[in-house]
């Protein structure tokens, strides 16, 4: 989802208080410092170090995971668990895994993490269904409201084609966020975090669009071959040199921030000219504020909600609000254009 604005000076007297920007900077900078705390607090996994886990492990796949044993496990395995990849390694470390958690709770101990996640309970093939429901629920939001904004605006409208593939990179990383949950392998998990990163920075290059490209084309192209750039080169790095969550974490804090103080900067810039600014700004507000309960990080209840899934549950609602915007900003481009009024 988008967000952002650059600040400009302006400030006319030494005593006068902040400026709207500048406070708006000190707020993003905040939030960027407490999420990157939070990227460091989740790296330990202490239930996948246990030896009692380990040994589990080890003694499942030796007994159920050769020879007859193992044709048995995929001859009575259900279709589904079959097609997602589930194997019978995967099964030990599953049944491992809440071996292992009735012990932490029978002495008396906090649950641990396994692999860097929370213990959830499956359900179906779903690894994680409270997530894996959230991420499919925001795709269909998206959907929706892209299916709403191509029905109410004319493709005449200057922003049309920009917030169309916008959405449609929104709906590819709500995919792969769905499918990530739903099975984490070292493929779909690369797939969710690169996906969230091109959404990040094509909220960028829309914000660029929308403030500047429309009045100077040249500059929307120029930043759109430097984000191309920069998600190449952030790839590449986690690919091929070392998949690091927290730099992971901090280039898309950083790129969101930008994105934050971009748009909020406009809208205070446009809050007297534009009746449908406050739309941008509460969305904005709100999935930034949102980010937040990735803080909370606790064990999750009845084994399948935790702040992961409330946060993905959280923004389906902020959909409808920002196409909202979308669609009244689009349809205000089209008609300024026609009377040839100067665009914003």
């Amino acid at each position: 989802m988008p967000l952002w604005s650059l600040p400009r000076a302006d400030s006319t007297t030494m005593a006068s208080p902040l400026p709207p920007c500048t406070a708006v900077i000190y707020s993003a900078l905040a939030i960027v410092a407490l999420l990157l705390l939070s990227a460091t607090a989740v790296n330990a996994s202490q239930g996948d170090k246990e030896p009692v886990y380990q040994g589990c492990v080890t003694q499942c796949v030796r007994t159920n995971c050769t020879g007859a044993r193992l044709r048995g496990f995929q001859s009575t395995q259900a279709p589904y668990m079959a097609l997602t990849g589930w194997t019978c390694r995967d099964d030990c470390r599953y049944q491992c895994m809440w071996q292992t958690v009735g012990l932490y709770q029978a002495e008396g101990y906090s649950i641990p993490q396994f692999h860097g996640k929370w213990p959830f309970a499956r359900f179906l093939c779903f690894e994680e269904p409270a997530s894996a429901l959230a991420s499919l629920l925001n795709g269909l939001a998206c959907l929706l409201m892209l299916l709403r904004y191509r029905s109410s605006v004319p493709r005449q409208s200057p922003m049309y084609y920009t917030i169309t593939a916008f959405s449609l990179v929104s709906l590819n990383a709500w995919f792969w966020s769905t499918v990530f949950h739903t099975r984490d392998t070292y493929l779909t998990e690369k797939m969710d975090y690169f996906c969230a990163s091109a959404v990040i920075l094509y909220s960028i290059y829309l914000c660029c669009v929308r403030t500047l490209g429309l009045k100077r084309p040249g500059v929307s192209s120029m930043v759109g071959v430097l984000l191309i750039l920069a998600f190449t080169s952030h790839v590449s790095y986690l690919t091929f040199v070392s998949f690091d969550y927290g730099y992971n974490m901090a280039a898309n804090a950083t790129i969101g921030i930008v994105n934050l103080l971009w748009w909020l900067c406009w809208c205070w810039q446009n809050r007297r000219t534009l009746p449908y600014w406050w739309k941008c700004g509460v969305v904005v507000v709100l999935l930034h504020g949102l980010a937040l309960l990735e803080l909370l990080d606790f064990p999750p209840l009845f084994w399948v909600l935790d702040a992961h899934a409330v946060w993905h549950l959280s923004t389906v609602p902020v959909h409808f609000l920002f196409y909202s915007f979308l669609i009244d900003d689009s349809l205000h481009l089209l008609n300024t254009e026609k009377t040839g009024v100067k665009l914003e």
